[in-house]
């Protein structure tokens, strides 16, 4: 039997990391909720990174909100992800300087297992190379660092969920979707993890200032996510206490060509950065 067999057989608790906000409010089922899946939240969420794998691949927006020193900002990223090869890329948008005079020139990310590749990342970095950065050395695990969060991960996380709650169906981008509520344990998501998630799961939760991730999310008729929201919480290492970040994936447009090409070794940038440097 096969890990992934294994995991959709039983496996342990899983994580549903992903809390999407709805601002349209979410009715309830009637005749078109799946009884199953209203009586089992767990089970589905369980199952909902196995449905993006079957999908094979999407289109991906995602938004990360955090707030440092008084104001919140926000960083945007646009892409697609390969969820059998499990690579992906991003077009990561930073937001303006606070006085708004300084344009950041997009970050472009190619995400792939264990590794985060980045290019136009500053920090004395050639415009023409990438920096390559362990994601399993990360104390977030690339959860956060990128400013984006890896949709595959985001979805891996839902492997360790602890409570769920079904909220009721939706619309969303003129799908119908199921809201589902909860928190996850991202040590548990990390045992259930595929490949090399597992280190980037453990290490977030050694890294985070706690290992409990509330979530929404939003799964479609075939449980595939299409939306999904985290809310982490990191220690500052400048200040004292933590940052509260808020981490939202859209997902759309399954099952389209990715030709994602990781760099050569030839154009890695062979300085180091720091993991503190943030994009």
């Amino acid at each position: 039997m096969t890990e992934r067999q294994q995991r959709q057989a039983g496996g342990s608790v899983v994580v549903a990391a992903v809390l999407m906000a709805c601002a349209t409010g979410c009715s309830g089922g009637g005749a078109t909720l799946d009884d199953a899946r209203a009586a089992d939240p767990v089970a589905t969420l369980r199952r909902a990174a196995d449905a993006l794998e079957d999908a094979g691949s999407s289109k991906a927006r995602t938004s990360m909100e955090m707030a440092t020193g008084g104001t919140r900002v926000t960083i945007r990223g646009e892409g697609v992800y390969d969820y059998r090869e499990r690579l992906g890329r991003l077009k990561v948008m930073l937001p303006q300087d606070p006085a708004g005079t300084s344009e950041h020139r997009p970050i472009t990310e190619l995400l792939a297992p264990g590794a985060l590749f980045m290019k136009n990342r500053g920090a004395g970095v050639p415009a023409d190379k990438w920096v390559r950065v362990d994601t399993a050395t990360l104390s977030d695990g690339n959860l956060v660092t990128g400013g984006a969060t890896d949709p595959l991960a985001a979805a891996e996380v839902l492997r360790g969920t602890r409570t769920a709650t079904y909220v009721g169906t939706t619309e969303l981008a003129g799908t119908e979707v199921r809201h589902y509520r909860g928190t996850a344990d991202l040590a548990a998501a990390a045992k259930d993890a595929s490949g090399a998630n597992k280190g980037v799961l453990a290490a977030a939760a050694k890294g985070f200032a706690t290992a409990a991730v509330p979530f929404d999310v939003y799964l479609d008729d075939q449980g595939r996510i299409r939306k999904i929201r985290h809310r982490f919480s990191f220690v500052n290492g400048q200040r004292q206490g933590t940052v509260a970040v808020a981490s939202t994936t859209l997902l759309y447009e399954f099952g389209i060509a990715t030709d994602v090409r990781l760099p050569a070794a030839r154009d890695i940038y062979a300085g180091e950065i720091a993991e503190g440097e943030r994009s």
